[in-house]
Order: C-alpha cells, then structure tokens, then sequence
C-alpha cells in the first residue's frame, strides 16, 4: 500500500510563509510558523508555502487556487483534498523533533497520540542526540566503515542498549559507550510468514526487517511484507553468505 505522502523537514528559519485567514485555526498555524522560525506574511511574491485557513467555502477556494497557480505549496485547513503539504502534530525534543501525521484526515488522532510519545519520550532526549552528533569524528575513527558505524549506532540505541533513547542518560553517556563499542557481528535470522498480512508479523520480526542490512526473500514475497524492512537494504537471491558479513541478513521463508 502506498504511504500518502513523502515525510520531509523543511529547514524554515527566516523562510517567508504565507497565511490566509483569521480566527482560532489561523491563530494556531501562525503560532507554529512563527515557532519554526518563519517569518509570516498575509503575501509576498517570493514565498513558496502557504497555509489558507479560511471558513467560507468560496474564499478559501479563490484563495487556494491563485496561491497554486503561482507555484505556491499550499496547505488547507480542513480541505485534506487541497492540501500540497500537511502540518503534522510535533513532539518537540529538539534537535528531535517526532511527526505524526493522518494525512491530514484526522488532526485530533494526531494530536492523541502525540501525546502518548510525549509521555514516552525523555526531556533529555535531544541532549542524546546532541552529543551524538559531537561525537561524530571519534565515531569516524572508531568504525571507519559507514555501515560498521551505522551497526554500531544501532545496537547501541536498540531496545536495552547502552544508548537507548527511552531512558535517560546522563552528560557522558555516549563517551562512555564509545570507549568500548565493537563492531557488530554477522547474524543470520529466518522469518517463515504465517500470512501474507505485515501485522501478523511479531514484533521481534517488524523490529528485524527495519534493521536489516541484507535481505533474501523469494519473488513471491508480499510486497507489504517487503515494505516493512529497510529500504536501503540490500535485495539478495540465493541463500546467505556462510560465514555471515557484518550486520543482520533476514531470511523470509
């Protein structure tokens, strides 16, 4: 099944929005916009988004229409149908920043369960993230090879790991995991599929398929199944490479 839209952040500091209409939903969008950095504007020739938050039908239509006319992206408040872009709802751990989004079906759904992640997520994440992104050259020289340092992040931040982003870490977390990280080694896992339905999947196999490095699957493999597993996986015919390379290779039978 196709996603209904591609997730992308668009770096808006100092960037010039349009927005359209007045009132509470206006308000809202105005609030966020400007919290992202953006400088907001009721027109501007230069502008490339917009967001039209008006009421009446035929306004908001003559609006929306000129807006995209121009070239203009535009997102409509309660007109999913119209909408070039969504606002998704944002749990904020800056620099990390979660999205949901509905496609802009149901901004109540959204907002729900942004919630439920806000209580999940720690405060300190983006300090995590922080310190990850400072420790970019000693993590370079440690694991020269970027699918090695990708492994190595990954079982760190794993369920349980010694950088797990749903536990708090204290200011030499990563420096202390760094010390002693090795490279991951080679492991080969088999899922045999019980349907072809990606939720009958268990979640020890979703979480496999979204860390794989390799992938060996037969051509009448579901294609939601194979949708699940990281795209950046390498496709592979045959059986898997005995002994193993580095990284997990999944097998589904």
């Amino acid at each position: 099944m196709a996603v209904n839209g591609l997730p992308i952040l668009l770096r808006t500091a100092g960037l010039t929005v349009i927005l359209k209409g007045e009132g509470e939903a206006a308000d809202a969008k105005r609030r966020l916009l400007e919290r992202s950095g953006a400088t907001v504007v009721s027109d501007a020739a230069d502008a490339r988004i917009a967001v039209v938050a008006i009421e009446d039908e035929g306004e908001a239509r003559a609006a929306i229409d000129a807006l995209k006319a121009r070239g203009v992206l535009v997102n409509a408040v309660d007109r999913p149908a119209d909408c070039d872009f969504t606002l998704p709802a944002i749990v904020d751990r800056s620099p990390v920043l979660v999205a949901v989004s509905t496609g802009g079906v149901s901004a109540g759904l959204a907002a729900a369960i942004r919630q439920r992640l806000e209580a999940v997520l720690p405060p300190n994440l983006g300090r995590l993230a922080e310190a990850l992104g400072a420790a970019r050259g000693p993590l370079r020289a440690r694991f020269p090879d970027g699918g090695d340092r990708r492994r190595a992040i990954g079982a760190a931040v794993a369920p349980g790991g010694a950088l797990d982003p749903l536990v708090p870490h204290g200011a030499g977390a990563v420096a202390d995991w760094l010390a002693g990280a090795a490279m991951v080694a080679g492991q080969v896992v088999t899922i045999h599929l019980r349907s072809t339905d990606p939720d009958d999947l268990t979640l020890r196999e979703a979480r496999w398929l979204g860390q794989a490095d390799r992938l060996h699957a037969a051509p009448a493999t579901p294609p939601a199944i194979l949708a699940r597993a990281r795209a950046d996986a390498v496709r592979l015919d045959g059986p898997p490479a005995d002994p193993p390379p580095p990284g997990l290779t999944v097998v589904i039978a």
